[in-house]
């Protein structure tokens, strides 16, 4: 990791902002936001591995989890062509993205009928940054938008966002179907060796 420093000040301001004002979603937002945008301004601290595509499927590779599991820091990669199936959170969340462009599709339900409806599709360049949660819109889709070049964004969720149990939507029907999504990675990044510095 060539810049640590800056993952590892994002990861100690976030945990002083949850401590202040965790049950506070807007607050979350408007201090978390400036925070975010910060982190993806730079792309000199994620380390390779965490940054690696997979030819088959995109990759989520957890950067840190707050010990009391309040909030997880994730990097997203896309390869050429590769998205997510709709799906929601459960939990408020933010993206960055760092490197390429993103294409974010929204959904909402039906009421009555439970039924998808299709909602704004917005690209997310470099420096973007999104917010997701039930109370401001909580089901998407996001794919790379980009055909020869995989695109990466870091994600900030208000919970281990691999541990939650969520759902995936069926676009015909709006079913939904349960998964938790775990990690492409068993290991994280090292932030507090100073040693190099």
């Amino acid at each position: 990791m060539a810049n640590p420093t800056r993952l590892r000040r994002f990861v100690q301001a976030f945990t002083r902002l949850v401590s202040a004002h965790g049950d506070d979603e807007p607050r979350i937002f408007a201090d978390g936001e400036p925070l975010l945008h910060e982190l993806v301004a730079h792309d000199d601290w994620l380390p390779d591995a965490f940054a690696q595509p997979d030819p088959e499927r995109y990759r989520q590779y957890l950067l840190w989890c707050d010990p009391l599991e309040r909030f997880s820091v994730v990097s997203f990669v896309w390869g050429p062509g590769q998205q997510t199936p709709i799906h929601d959170h459960t939990v408020w969340g933010m993206v960055g993205v760092l490197r390429g462009v993103e294409t974010c599709e929204e959904f909402s339900r039906e009421p009555g009928t439970g039924r998808l409806v299709a909602g704004p599709r917005h690209p997310l360049p470099a420096g973007a940054i999104d917010r997701v949660s039930p109370r401001v819109g909580d089901i998407h889709r996001v794919s790379n938008a980009l055909p020869d070049r995989p695109s990466v964004s870091i994600h900030v969720y208000g919970a281990n966002i691999g541990a939650v149990r969520r759902h995936v939507y069926d676009p015909a029907s709006g079913g939904t179907r349960p998964f938790v999504s775990g990690y492409s990675l068993a290991v994280l990044p090292n932030l507090w060796d100073r040693s190099a510095e």
